[in-house]
Parts: structure tokens; C-alpha cells; sequence
């Protein structure tokens, strides 16, 4: 009668002594396991995509990033559509965020196993506040989801119905907040490319969700007498370079493009170059078609879907201030500086270190994806690059190669599309983790460059 309280403890304890990383993982697997059965279900599909679809669907959508295998709003009905948004908000706002809440709502205690869980999950370096800053997760989503449904029911009422246009202001307001980029129409966004609330609203939704919840608390809490920390600055400034510079490429590169900006008005070409300026870090959307792009474009678009958004943000990539900090180290080594210098404040070796640690990583997930899936692709290896790097940063902007590749290739970029959800989280872990050297080597030299 007792075995099984026994066995149950027994298996718990085993549990708890996976390394966070590991059991953060595997709960995303769980969750993607059971995304895959529910979209299995007859009532899911309106087009039988198989086990294969419901997998590669799941995994994007629980990844956050947006590749399908099939129109969405097309292949899956409401209740797989459902299915889609509810994965989409787990993998965005992260699992153990709801966790959290749940058991606080429950009056149970948060034990230390879930705190280390949720900091990883937050990217967090610090056990403290862990609780709050899980709660500001969701008040913020709640609050800019709200704001967005309401918004973009006056763009889709008009024209699906009240029924049918409140559910498309949902479904793109929680794949727009999570950096998602699931669309239930086959062009994506792209016939409101000339709408000034679709552009307004869609690009702040995932602006708000890419710049991180550490960032969006900070300014929430901002005084005049406490300023803005090291890493809002670099994110804000960051982020806006980016835009900037994204937008004007995209603008110029694209102008007289006749299959994307070209037989558009000024107006209208100003508001499409802004939306795909926006969107490769890493919302997913597009207003233009993307397989019609310059490659000159699709590069720029490429870079930034890699560099993504923030750190504890539903946005994928290496991140903004991993990217800073690696400008600020080249331009420190080209002045003979040990130390790196922004915003009156000072960065040593062991940042530098971390993000030539997960710029490394990333480089040999991309690359080892590329060349096994180039093993038995047939297609342009410019287009296959641009999937992988969209797959990597979780973004969704597809040049088609995705629908055509074999099984071996959609399980690749499953992988890679997970890898770039939990991997930066994983590897957080091990770069937080300090360790001292038991034993000390005299020092050596090597030839660079």
C-alpha cells in the first residue's frame, strides 16, 4: 500500500535532481508532446498534415517562432487554432511563469527547485524576486493584449464580423505580444501593408514583448531619482538603432522592387519598410513578400533575425546586448582597453567572455543545421541559410524552403527552433555558474589574426 507514495517521492527526487536546464527543457518537450496529440485530433485539422505537421506545428508554436508547414488559418480549425494561440502564450510568457502563479493563487509555497527552475526560465542570475518579477510577466502581457484585441477589433470587425473578427484580433495579438508570428491568413499581414493601426499596433506588440520584462519593469519603476540600469540603456538604444538602421535599408534596398515596395505609394512604403524593419527581431510577421526581396535585403533581414530581441523577452535570437557588448569588445581592442566603457559604467573579460561563449554556440547550431539539411536539399543555399537563421532566432520569416523540405529537414529545424528557444537558457546556466580552477598554469602565449 505504500509503494506508491514511495515510488512517487523516489521519482520527484530523481526529478529534482536534473540540472534547472534539463528540467526546463523538459517541460517544453512535455508541452510539445501534448501540443502535438491535441493537433492530431480529427477536430483539429481541416487538412490531414499528419503526425509530421502536428510535431513541426507544435514545435514552432510552443518555440514561438512562426515556420509552418501550411496555411494556419487554412489547415486548422478554431479548436487547432486554439490549440496554436494557447502553446504560442506557455512558450512565450514561459512555463514556469504560469507555474508560479498557479501555485501562488493556491497559497502554495514556491520551493527552491521552482525558483531555480524560473530563473532560468527569466534568465535571471538572482533567486530574489523571482515571484514578483513573474508577476509583472503576465500583468504586462494581460495589459498589452488587452489593449491590442481591442485595437485590432477595429481593423478585423468590419470586415470578418464580430464573432470572427474578435477571435483574428486575438490570435494576432498573442502571436504578435510572443514574438510568434503565426498568421491565420496565407500572406501573413501583407493586405493591410497600407493600414496605419495594423502597423502601429502589431510592431508595439512585439516591440514591447521583444525589449524584456526586466526592462519594462524598470521603466515602470522608474523615479527621477533612480535612473534607468546599464542593461535598459543598452536594450532601449540598442533597440532603436536597429530600427532605425533596419528601416532604412529595407526603404532604399527595396524602393523600386516591383514584386515588394515598388508599385506602392510613399506612404505606404514608408509603413511596409517600417514593419519589415521591425519584424525580423523576431516577431515573424511580414507585410511584403519575402520570398520577392532583394538578397541584399534578405542579408540585412538575416543579421538581425540572428541578433533577436532582448533577454527574459518572448524574442529568440543571441539577443541586443550580447551584440553591444561584442562591438564594445572589438572597438576596446582596437584602443588597447582592458575594459569596456558605456553609459559611465564598466564591463570586464567575464562578460566578454559569455557572449563569445553563446555567439560561438550559436554560430555551430546554425552551420551544423545548414550543412545536414544541404546534404539532400536541391533548392538555392541562400534561401535554405535564410529558414535556418529564422528557425535559430525563432522568428518565422520564410523564403518557402521550409514546405519543401524532406522529413529529415523539418526535424532538423524542429531541432533548431528548440535549441533556439532553450538553448541561450541552458547555456545561461552554465555561464552563471563560477567555478575555481584547482589547479594554476603558468601562462602562455599564442599567435592570433
Amino acid at each position: 500500500m505504500t509503494s506508491h507514495p514511495m515510488r512517487a517521492a523516489w521519482s520527484r527526487a530523481r526529478l529534482y535532481r536534473l540540472p534547472p536546464p534539463a528540467l526546463l527543457a523538459l517541460l517544453y518537450v512535455t508541452f510539445i508532446l501534448v501540443g502535438t496529440a491535441l493537433l492530431r485530433t480529427p477536430w483539429a485539422m481541416v487538412e490531414d498534415l499528419g503526425w509530421g505537421g502536428a510535431f513541426f506545428t507544435a514545435t514552432s508554436a510552443v518555440t514561438v517562432t512562426g515556420l509552418v508547414l501550411a496555411d494556419t488559418g487554412a489547415a486548422f480549425t478554431p479548436f487547432g487554432q486554439g490549440v496554436i494561440a494557447v502553446l504560442i502564450q506557455i512558450g512565450g510568457l514561459g512555463l514556469m511563469v504560469f507555474a508560479v502563479l498557479l501555485l501562488t493563487a493556491l497559497g502554495i509555497p514556491i520551493g527552491m527547485p521552482q525558483r531555480i527552475i524560473l530563473r532560468e526560465d527569466l534568465g535571471q542570475t538572482s533567486l530574489s524576486n523571482l515571484a514578483q518579477l513573474a508577476r509583472l510577466v503576465l500583468k504586462v502581457a494581460l495589459l498589452c493584449e488587452a489593449v491590442g484585441v481591442a485595437a485590432l477589433m477595429l481593423v478585423f470587425v468590419p470586415e470578418f464580423g464580430w464573432a470572427g473578427g474578435a477571435w483574428q484580433a486575438v490570435f494576432h495579438t498573442v502571436s504578435a505580444f510572443n514574438n510568434a508570428g503565426f498568421a491565420l491568413f496565407p500572406d501573413s499581414l501583407s493586405r493591410w501593408a497600407g493600414n496605419p493601426m495594423v502597423n502601429l499596433v502589431v510592431p508595439a506588440l512585439f516591440i514591447i514583448g521583444g525589449l524584456g520584462f526586466v526592462v519594462i519593469g524598470d521603466i515602470a519603476q522608474k523615479r527621477a531619482w533612480r535612473p534607468l540600469t546599464l542593461h535598459s540603456k543598452l536594450m532601449l538604444a540598442g533597440s532603436a538603432a536597429l530600427i532605425a538602421w533596419g528601416w532604412a535599408m529595407v526603404l532604399l534596398l527595396e524602393w523600386d522592387n516591383p514584386g515588394t515596395l515598388g508599385p506602392m505609394g510613399p506612404a505606404e512604403k514608408l509603413m511596409a519598410s517600417w514593419f519589415q524593419a521591425v519584424t525580423p527581431r523576431t516577431a515573424g510577421f511580414n507585410t511584403i513578400d519575402i520570398a520577392a526581396m532583394e538578397e541584399s535585403t534578405a542579408l540585412v533581414t538575416i543579421l538581425m533575425m540572428l541578433i533577436g530581441g532582448g533577454s527574459t523577452s518572448t524574442a529568440g535570437g543571441i539577443k541586443v546586448t550580447t551584440f553591444i557588448v561584442l562591438l564594445l569588445a572589438t572597438v576596446a581592442f582596437f584602443k588597447r582597453r582592458t575594459t569596456l566603457h558605456v553609459f559611465g559604467r564598466s564591463l570586464g573579460v567575464e562578460e566578454v567572455m559569455k557572449v563569445m561563449a553563446l555567439t560561438t554556440v550559436s554560430i555551430l547550431v546554425t552551420m551544423t543545421a545548414l550543412f545536414l539539411i544541404s546534404i539532400r536539399w536541391e533548392g538555392e543555399m541562400f534561401d535554405l541559410g535564410f529558414e535556418v537563421a529564422s528557425a535559430f532566432g525563432t522568428v518565422g520569416l520564410s523564403r518557402g524552403a521550409t514546405t519543401e523540405l524532406d522529413g529529415f529537414g523539418q526535424l532538423v529545424i524542429c531541432a533548431v527552433m528548440f535549441l533556439g528557444r532553450v538553448g541561450p537558457l541552458t547555456l545561461g546556466f552554465f555561464l552563471a555558474t563560477r567555478s575555481r580552477p584547482r589547479v594554476g598554469y603558468p601562462d602562455g602565449q599564442v599567435y592570433l589574426g
